[in-house]
């Protein structure tokens, strides 16, 4: 199955390279494929991607908490089956804004998916499964509003599974990953390995999202695979417990989708010890595992947002609680002014302050603190008696740039993950259908 390299050097970015990207390779109980349903004027370029789990997975998800959303994260929300057998990921289309011939191209599309699989059980399978329309999942990305493609999408379904593969490796996964990018300049992909008691694990993920992007849930396409054998409750306190930290950590433009879902996958493969709950001292290790995976992709859309020069991490320290903490994360990542000068590498810190205040949280100022990168900008309300701002300017130079701010009312932290805003923002956006 040879990656369509078009879709990578031909993306807005010169620099991405292969070599940017972890390998992953096998996971067992998960199939891909993609191909191309010609949504795009590239005709050549894959714009669909099937993930086919053959005996079932168990599953858990985050939706957006948009009050509009699109027509498939209302399909996904009605399904309450505990064993899923496919999701299906198209870009191009949002589906969303589409009303009731949206919804009903869900459906068709679930009609054929599990049609077409059916068959493929009876061929590849000793023992095949019945499945049914009702355990498709669907992930949705692109523009709002325009006519959902069903008759095309549905044309690209026979390709989709002739091409399914039992074992995977890197270039199904790199090519996968390329299918379901939108205005993203490179793909999203991340894997831990850990243990579950004596047992190996797998995590593999993987994402797309560059614009349109702020947390109430995951703010992007995300999609987490493991061959550990996991309930589907586990699966749920698991990610909303990691989500939080990870890709509700993040913002690159202060824009929430209608489409933003990241889903688990458990295929139950991995032979280990039962887990019965999630304080089970064996989970622990995986656990953390997922948390990497998670904070991995989370930085990689962060570091791909459209137009990104600068990668920014802004560190809330010693505030009185978590929500006040979030709140000044948010207030600064999402200010223009605080990104446009850092994407003109301007030590501006007053525009941090501004952002701060205008959080409408409580401040001490004989308290507050501000640093960039490691030079001290403000100490207990005052300017640092040191402080030199041509190190400071030399320092926004950097494609890294840390933000760290001490509230000192209390003992709470938070960390979140942004861009600067830049002139090419503007381009990608306003020529993203034109």
């Amino acid at each position: 199955m040879p990656i369509n390299l078009s879709n990578l050097f031909n993306s807005q970015s010169k620099n991405t390279v292969l070599g940017d990207f972890q390998d992953l390779e096998h996971l067992d109980g998960l199939s891909l494929s993609a191909a191309s349903a010609k949504l795009y004027e590239n005709k050549e370029r894959d714009d669909v991607a099937l993930f086919y789990f053959r005996h079932g997975a168990n599953h858990a998800s985050v939706f957006t908490r948009s009050k509009i959303v699109s027509e498939n994260i209302k399909w996904n929300t009605k399904l309450k089956n505990k064993k899923i057998m496919a999701l299906l990921v198209n870009t191009r289309n949002a589906n969303a804004f589409t009303g009731k011939l949206g919804y009903q191209g869900m459906k068709d599309l679930a009609e054929e998916i599990s049609k077409k699989l059916n068959e493929k059980q009876k061929d590849d399978e000793e023992n095949p499964q019945l499945i049914k329309h009702n355990q498709i999942l669907f992930g949705c990305t692109g523009t709002i509003g325009e006519p959902f493609p069903i008759n095309k999408i549905k044309s690209s379904i026979n390709e989709l599974i002739q091409k399914i593969k039992y074992t995977q490796n890197k270039y199904i996964w790199m090519k996968t990953a390329l299918a379901i990018m939108t205005t993203d300049t490179k793909p999203k992909l991340a894997m831990e390995e850990c243990k579950i008691g004596n047992s190996n694990i797998k995590i593999y993920g993987i994402a797309k999202g560059s614009g349109m992007i702020y947390p109430n849930m995951a703010t992007t396409l995300g999609y987490i695979f493991t061959d550990a054998d996991l309930s589907n409750p586990i699966l749920k306190k698991l990610l909303k417990k990691n989500i939080e930290t990870t890709f509700n950590a993040i913002s690159c433009d202060g824009d929430m989708s209608t489409n933003d879902m990241v889903t688990i996958f458990s295929t139950g493969k991995a032979k280990h010890q039962k887990i019965k709950n999630i304080n089970d001292g064996k989970l622990k290790e995986f656990d953390e595992a997922l948390y990497k995976v998670l904070l991995n992709l989370a930085k990689r859309v962060v570091s791909d947002g459209e137009g990104a020069t600068k990668f920014i991490t802004i560190n809330v320290r010693k505030a009185r609680n978590i929500n006040d903490a979030k709140k000044i994360c948010f207030s600064i990542a999402n200010s223009t002014l605080v990104k446009t000068a850092i994407a003109g590498e301007d030590p501006n810190w007053g525009r941090i302050i501004m952002a701060i205040g205008k959080s409408n949280i409580n401040i001490n100022l004989n308290k507050l603190s501000l640093k960039i990168g490691n030079f001290k900008i403000i100490e207990k309300g005052q300017i640092y008696s040191k402080y030199d701002e041509n190190e400071v300017s030399d320092y926004m130079k950097n494609m890294d740039i840390n933000i760290e701010i001490e509230i000192n009312t209390g003992n709470k932290d938070f960390k979140t993950y942004t861009m600067d805003l830049t002139k090419k923002y503007i381009e990608i956006n306003s020529d993203y259908r034109t």
